[in-house]
């Protein structure tokens, strides 16, 4: 699970983490108060505004209806503030990571003005090398971390942490040095670290990073913008961080998937997937992509689903405007392809079936499986094995 920015912050400030003072405003009167209350309690009239969507690359991105405004702007003044927030608000930012399509922005982060003088770049993961968390730094703050991996990758300075002990200050000290830092910088760092490293854990994130963290003219080290993921298997255990979640900006089939306990993934592609497995889904991908098409979906339906689940999963695949075909692939171990049937009969009977649908059934039940399909008078393609399927689904929807 994705948060905004303001969202993150706020988790980092709370765990002790220095961030710059800012306020979130949903209207352009709003982000007017704001300012001026950062300006009243700060004495400096600079102010940023800052668009929040679950996207990257902001500042360099361009709003549809107002092509001369990014998405972060400097501005001067509660007035300006609340012009620029104005525009921003309910306007369509794009940048390199939402695509051409862009997101819609809802709300804005107004900060204080920082006197900034270097960038750096921090943060904490999962190393699936190691199967430890990592944190990594750079000099080359504010700039994509990818970018710096692939052109200069000796600029990343890497430590792993071991979870029998955390973070330790020899680690902290060993980046600081890295970075340049020393004497009382050098130690301020190494508490933005390990404060950074426990909130991570805390927290249960999945991916914690800080760019850029910034190093200011008077000596303070802040995160000056915070990107924060979280591993969804952990969030029973944060329901404050769950109730975070923005549904506007996640994909509304994905939402509908999480109703349902279904592994859902939206793609680009036009031929729907349903299939019981996570293996076995990323099989019946590449055989449809080996085919000459595109997956519309990864969809792991799991192994105790059941008719209910199926229906669910089967009206979920059928939204996509973009469909061109169904294939169904179910090999049942612990799932039983009679109850998979079941369920694709009485989603089809519910939503109809505008495209092909070829379905593929082995293991347990298969018998069953197929003669309650063959007796339900519904135009289905079966499929003997896993590639005669996939060539059937891919011919029938061209």
């Amino acid at each position: 699970m994705k948060i905004h920015e303001y969202q993150a912050k706020a988790l980092l400030r709370a765990e002790g983490v220095p961030v710059p003072s800012s306020k979130v405003a949903f209207t352009a009167e709003e982000a007017e108060a704001a300012a001026a209350e950062l300006i009243k309690e700060t004495g400096n009239e600079v102010v940023v505004v800052k668009s929040q969507i679950h996207a990257g690359g902001r500042g360099k991105g361009r709003f549809k209806e107002h092509p001369d405004l990014g998405g972060v702007k400097v501005v001067k003044g509660a007035a300006t503030a609340k012009d620029v927030a104005g525009k921003m608000i309910g306007s369509t930012l794009v940048t390199i990571q939402t695509g051409e399509e862009g997101k819609k922005v809802g709300r804005v982060l107004v900060e204080q003005g920082m006197d900034i003088k270097s960038e750096l770049y921090v943060a904490v993961t999962l190393d699936r090398a190691t199967g430890r968390n990592i944190i990594m730094a750079s000099t080359e703050g504010g700039m994509e971390i990818e970018e710096v991996a692939e052109h200069s990758p000796e600029k990343i300075l890497r430590e792993t942490i071991d979870p029998a002990v955390g973070l330790t200050g020899f680690q902290t000290r060993k980046i600081a040095f890295g970075l340049g830092l020393d004497g009382k910088l050098a130690r301020q760092m190494g508490k933005f670290l390990s404060k950074l490293a426990n909130a991570y854990e805390r927290l249960d994130s999945a991916m914690l990073e800080v760019n850029p963290l910034v190093i200011t003219g008077d000596g303070q080290v802040l995160a000056l913008d915070a990107k924060c993921s979280f591993d969804d298997n952990a969030l029973y255990r944060h329901p404050d961080i769950e109730e975070l979640r923005d549904p506007e900006e996640e994909d509304a089939a994905e939402l509908e998937a999480k109703k349902y306990d279904l592994s859902y993934v939206n793609l680009d592609g036009t031929i729907g997937c349903m299939v019981n497995g996570a293996g076995l889904a990323m099989s019946t991908m590449d055989i449809v992509k080996f085919f000459g098409a595109e997956p519309a979906n990864f969809l792991d339906v799991g192994g105790g689903a059941t008719a209910e689940k199926v229906t669910a999963a089967f009206k979920i695949i059928t939204a996509d405007p973009n469909l061109k075909g169904i294939l169904v692939n179910i090999f049942g171990g612990i799932m039983k392809c009679d109850v998979i049937a079941e369920g694709v009969i009485t989603a089809v009977k519910e939503v109809g079936l505008q495209v092909p649908l070829v379905v593929r059934l082995e293991g347990t039940n298969v018998e069953q499986g197929k003669k309650l399909i063959q007796e339900s008078g519904l135009n289905v393609v079966t499929g003997d094995s896993l590639r005669d399927a996939a060539q059937k689904i891919v011919e029938l929807a061209k």
